[in-house]
């Protein structure tokens, strides 16, 4: 919500205002009662200010007993869908009402807020949130797709909150259907591929899809923006006839119009008007693409006249791949005559980021504590049917989230060949497979070999971040690694051993910077690493060698540079050692600029906002 009043009624309801007002910093506070301060407003009607405002207002907090709030906007209600979300507080901040526009003009969250803000309740009568189920006509807004329903959206929400047997069609996989998939009801039932749906067990349909649906019980569309067409023509192509027949031509494959995500074309049409003004009037970006890159796709339906023309086998099929990102079409070439005897082409691609297949999830474990894995790591583990894990640097203890029936192998006695193997074994059967690494992967994860070999042979994978054993190195040190005025900078390297590092990395040369050093994989040569490091730091630098770190049975030892090497050896720690150097370590000075009073920035302006009468 940008545009925000609150309404104080009484002077303790002022003082409430004025902590809601710093969080919502761009707020006005009006109240008919005298104040001094300066950043409220006073007004000499409550109605006369909201007669004038209420339609430009996003969200209203009053700060009053419930019926003041009520009879004082009920002259100005018009449209559930266009009135500003209202609230209401009571002065102690005890009870946050949700009064109007819960769902769909954001009352409900707003509610949520302003309670977590006074540390009081939120009060939510929306029959949806009761029941802590979807409210199924925001659920669209929230995760961008267009909302389409074969009955009244009222209608559909009564089968809904109604608890009446519903059946949930996921056509595609992101961030929306990850949501449903997590927060299923009770009394609704997911499948993956219509054909599986017996709908006379069912009263409602919803559909995360970009296909039509044929069946007699009410369906709720979602549609994803994920269709690529890519589309041919003859040299000139009517404008009218050309928008008319393709939308037909189109929905005739089964396909929902309000799924195309992107529309496509060889560069030498990027002036072709139909296609313009066909991209303009459905508000499709309209991409071009030149003969090289489209000769770098394979096409289905290569086309000699196309190549004897033009010098391509095919501009609409290549170009929806190209678009999609993908090998695969929906639509392969559909060749189409308009009445006057102009013909175009057109292609469709389902975008491959939403395609429900394999993919092999690089996840970071963090540092050791199995707690310290991220909450979307452990999501994926929860539900992976393939887990790979370095027994030596993850606890077991993570394993145990593993689903049953879910393959689960310590990699540290197979070759990266058999991990391999393995992985494509499930990969080939669509299965979830998790490569479950130590800290965070981009550090000395060793990943770089296995992607190499993921794309050659072309199994899909991306990679969940974690927490660095640097990281969990602060926390345990109880310190900022970068100190303002002192150090800023932090360097995340290794002594060289038997592996080189590069002409411009060496360490004696980062130690130029007295940066907070953490140094991986050295604890072998700590020797070489002091006398390097003390060319250039102090031998008075703090230092710390942390073993295994968050792990039960974590060590710390703390001295100074200069003993670095002797608190190696005494410590009799040769293996998964950290070293940390630098004056960050247990520092406490310097007072950072961000939450001085008198330092200004985007979220703190000092600005005041109030009513200009």
């Amino acid at each position: 919500m940008k545009k925000i009043s609150i309404i104080a009624i009484t002077d303790k309801g002022i003082e409430q205002a004025l902590v809601l007002q710093k969080q919502f910093p761009k707020s006005l506070i009006i109240t008919t009662r005298t104040s001094d301060n300066k950043h409220v407003s006073v007004v000499s009607s409550i109605s006369d200010y909201l007669a004038d405002n209420f339609s430009k207002i996003d969200g209203i907090c009053f700060i009053s007993a419930l019926g003041i709030c009520v009879r004082t906007i009920a002259p100005f209600l018009n449209d559930k869908y266009k009135d500003a979300a209202v609230i209401c507080a009571d002065e102690l901040g005890l009870n946050v009402q949700s009064v109007i526009s819960g769902h769909t003009g954001g009352a409900n969250d707003f509610a949520n807020k302003v309670a977590q803000l006074l540390g009081g309740k939120a009060i939510i009568s929306t029959s949806s949130d009761v029941q802590e189920i979807w409210g199924v006509d925001t659920l669209g807004k929230q995760f961008n797709w267009k909302t389409e329903s074969t009955s009244t959206l009222n209608e559909v929400m009564a089968l809904f909150v109604n608890n009446k047997p519903t059946a949930l069609l996921l056509d595609v996989k992101d961030h929306g259907t990850d949501f449903l998939e997590k927060s299923l009801p009770n009394f609704v039932t997911v499948f993956y591929n219509e054909s599986e749906i017996d709908f006379t067990q069912f009263e409602l349909l919803i559909a995360v899809t970009y296909k039509e649906i044929t069946t007699t019980i009410p369906v709720l569309y979602y549609v994803p923006k994920v269709l690529s067409v890519g589309s041919g023509c003859s040299k000139s192509l009517d404008e009218r006839l050309f928008d008319e027949t393709f939308k037909v031509k189109f929905e005739e494959k089964g396909l929902l119009f309000s799924a195309i995500e992107n529309f496509g074309s060889i560069d030498i049409k990027a002036k072709q008007s139909a296609y313009l003004d066909w991209s303009k009037n459905n508000k499709t970006p309209f991409k071009t693409f030149t003969s090289e890159e489209i000769d770098t796709v394979n096409v289905p339906n290569p086309s000699l006249m196309v190549q004897e023309k033009i010098g391509v086998d095919g501009v609409s099929e290549s170009t929806a791949m190209l678009m999609a990102n993908t090998k695969t079409l929906l639509v392969e070439k559909q060749k189409v005559i308009l009445d006057n005897n102009e013909k175009f082409t057109f292609a469709v691609a389902l975008n491959s980021k939403v395609e429900r297949k394999a993919q092999i999830a690089i996840i970071g474990a963090g540092p050791g504590d199995e707690e310290l894995i991220t909450v979307k790591g452990k999501q994926y583990l929860e539900n992976a049917d393939c887990v790979l894990y370095a027994g030596s640097l993850i606890p077991e203890e993570m394993t145990n989230w593993c689903k049953k029936g879910a393959v689960v192998r310590n990699s540290a006695s197979m070759t990266l060949e058999e991990q391999v193997a393995l992985m494509q074994k499930h990969y080939i059967k669509g299965n979830s497979i998790v490569r479950l690494q130590c800290g965070d992967p981009s550090i000395y994860g060793a990943i770089q070999e296995q992607m190499t070999i993921f794309d050659e042979l072309g199994m899909e994978y991306f990679i969940v971040p974690g927490i660095s054993s640097f990281s969990a190195a602060a926390a345990a040190l109880k310190s900022e690694f970068t100190i303002p005025e002192v150090v800023q900078s932090i360097i995340l390297t290794r002594g060289e051993g038997k592996t080189p590092l590069p002409a411009t990395e060496k360490l004696v040369e980062m130690a130029k910077h007295k940066a907070t050093m953490c140094l991986f994989l050295s604890v072998g040569i700590a020797k070489k690493v002091q006398n390097q490091l003390l060319e250039h730091y102090d031998a008075s630098t703090p230092v710390a060698v942390m073993y295994r770190l968050t792990w039960k049975d974590e060590e710390i030892y703390q001295g100074k540079l200069e003993d670095l090497a002797q608190i190696v050896k005494d410590s009799k720690k040769s293996r998964t050692v950290l070293i940390i150097v630098g004056e960050a370590i247990g520092a406490r000075k310097n007072r950072s600029h961000l939450y001085s009073p008198e330092w200004k920035h985007i979220f703190r302006t000092n600005k005041k906002f109030v009513l200009n009468e």
